[in-house]
C-alpha cells in the first residue's frame, strides 16, 4: 500500500496560502482521515493508537517529574519522596509516569503478539516490523533506567547487578561498564549518567515511532485475513471508521490504568524500593520489573554468566529476523492450523518464563526456565521454518470483502471511491 495522495482542499484564502507554502493539513488529512485502511480490522489493531496515547502521558509526566527530580546518589531518594509529599500532585505524576510504564509494556506485548500472530512481519512490511523491534529495544533501555533512578534498594542493586552483566561482553565489556558507572562502581555519577540517557531516550522513542509510522502509511496495514486490499470495496476511511474504534479502546485501556493508578499504584512496584538505597544490606531476592521477568529468566537459565547473557540479548534480536525465518506464504495464522497452535504453546512459554523470573534461581525453577529457553528459540528457529515447509494451509478468502460478509455478497456505503482505493495495491 502506497502512500495516498491528499484530496485535502483549502477553503480560505490563509489556508490557501498555509498550504501551498507547508502542506502539513494536506499531510495530516490524507495520513489520518482519508487513509483507507482494510474493512475487517479487529481490536488487536487498536494498540498501535493506545502505545501513541501512552508514549505521550510519559513524556508528559516525565518532564514535570524531571523539574524536581536531583539526579544525586545523595539526592535521588529524598526528591522523590519529595514529590510524593511536598509538590502539587506530584504523587499523581509519579504514579501516573510508573504505572504507565507498565501499561505501555502491556500494550506493546499485545502489539507485538499480533504482529506475529498474524505475520504483520512478512514482506513488504520487514522495516515496518524491524523499526518496532527497534522502538521495544530504546523501551526496555529506558524503563530500566527509570527503575533506577528512585534510588531505592532495588533501584540500586537492579543497577548494580545489570551493568555488572555487561561486564561480562567481550572486549568492550569492561569499557561499556565504565561508562555508565562513570568511576569504579555504582555512585553519584552513574545516576547522573542514568537520569540524563532515561531523558533522552524517550525523544529517540518518538522519532523512530515517526519512521514506524511513516512505513506503515508506505505498506499499509495488514489485516486478520492477510491478504492484500485489491479494491475499493475492501477499505474503508480512517476517519471515522478506525478512529472510533481507536478512541474507544483507548478508553478503554484507561480504565484499567487508572485502576492502577487510583487504587493499586504500588502493586506493580516492589516494596523494597521504599527503602533508601543501601550498598552495605543486599536484598534478600533481587528481582526486575515484571516486564523484563521472561528475558532475566533466560538470563538466569544458564550457569554461565557470558552465556546467560548472549542468550537475554539474543531472545530480543532473533524477533527481527522473523521475516526471513518464517517460510510460510500465509501471513495469519487464522489460515495456518498447525502453527497457530504452536502460537499458543508460544505465548504460554512466555508467560511461564515470566513467572520463573520472579522466583528464586534454584531447584526446578531453573530446570523450567532452561525447558523453556530452549522452546522460545526453537519456536524461531526449528517451528517457524518447518511449519512454513510442511503444513498445509485453509483455503483464503477471496478478497478481504469476501472474509467479511461472506462468498458472493455485496456491500455498499462504507466502501471508499474508486479512485481513493488506486494507491492501496499490494502484491505478496
Amino acid at each position: 500500500m502506497s502512500g495516498t495522495a491528499s484530496t485535502y482542499v483549502p477553503k480560505s484564502r490563509v489556508a490557501k496560502w498555509f498550504e501551498s507554502r507547508l502542506p502539513l493539513v494536506g499531510l495530516v488529512h490524507s495520513s489520518f482521515i482519508a487513509y483507507p485502511v482494510p474493512r475487517n480490522l479487529n481490536y488487536f489493531w487498536t494498540f498501535g493508537a493506545i502505545l501513541a496515547a501512552f508514549l505521550g502521558i510519559q513524556i508528559i509526566t516525565g518532564v514535570w517529574l524531571a523539574m524536581h527530580y536531583e539526579p544525586s546518589a545523595t539526592g535521588a531518594f529524598t526528591s522523590v519522596e519529595k514529590i510524593m509529599r511536598d509538590v502539587n500532585y506530584g504523587w499523581l505524576l509519579r504514579y501516573a509516569h510508573a504505572n504507565g510504564a507498565s501499561m505501555f509494556f502491556v500494550a506493546v506485548y499485545v502489539h507485538m503478539f499480533r504482529a506475529l500472530y498474524y505475520g504483520s512481519y512478512k514482506a513488504p512490511r520487514e522495516v515496518l516490523y524491524i523499526l518496532g523491534v527497534i522502538i521495544y529495544l530504546l523501551m526496555m533501555a529506558t524503563a530500566f533506567l527509570g527503575y533506577t533512578l528512585p534510588w531505592g534498594q532495588m533501584s540500586f542493586w537492579g543497577a548494580t547487578v545489570i551493568t555488572n552483566i555487561l561486564a561480562a561482553i567481550p572486549v568492550v565489556g569492561d569499557t561499556i561498564q565504565s561508562l555508565l558507572w562513570g568511576g569504579y562502581s555504582v555512585g553519584n555519577p552513574t545516576v547522573n549518567r542514568f537520569f540524563s540517557l532515561h531523558y533522552l531516550l524517550p525523544w529517540m522513542i518518538a522519532g523512530v515511532v515517526v519512521l514506524h509510522v511513516w512505513a506503515l502509511h508506505v505498506t499499509g496495514q495488514n489485516n486478520p485475513t492477510g491478504i492484500p486490499v485489491k479494491s475499493g470495496k475492501d477499505v474503508v476511511p480512517f476517519t471515522p471508521y478506525a478512529t472510533i474504534k481507536d478512541v474507544f479502546a483507548t478508553v478503554v485501556f484507561m480504565i484499567l490504568f487508572a485502576w492502577f493508578l487510583f487504587f493499586m499504584p504500588n502493586y506493580l512496584g516492589h516494596a523494597d524500593n521504599y527503602i533508601q538505597a543501601n550498598p552495605a544490606v543486599t536484598p534478600a531476592h533481587i528481582v526486575p520489573e515484571w516486564y523484563f521477568l521472561p528475558f532475566y529468566a533466560i538470563l538466569r537459565a544458564v550457569p554461565d554468566k557470558l552465556g546467560g547473557v548472549i542468550l537475554m540479548f539474543s531472545a530480543v534480536i532473533i524477533l527481527a529476523f522473523a521475516p526471513w525465518l518464517d517460510t510460510s506464504r500465509v501471513r495469519s495464522c487464522n489460515y495456518r492450523p498447525i502453527y497457530r497452535q504452536f502460537m499458543w504453546v508460544f505465548l504460554g512459554v512466555c508467560l511461564l518464563l515470566g513467572w520463573l523470573g520472579s522466583q528464586p534461581p534454584e531447584g526446578g525453577y531453573v530446570i523450567a526456565s532452561q525447558i523453556c529457553t530452549a522452546y522460545y528459540f526453537a519456536h524461531f528457529l526449528i517451528v517457524m521454518p518447518l511449519c512454513g515447509l510442511f503444513e498445509t494451509p485453509s483455503p483464503l478468502p477471496g478478497s478481504i470483502l469476501e472474509s467479511v460478509t461472506g462468498p458472493g455478497k455485496q456491500v455498499s456505503g462504507a466502501g471508499m471511491p474508486a479512485g481513493a482505493a488506486a494507491a492501496p495495491q499490494v502484491k505478496g
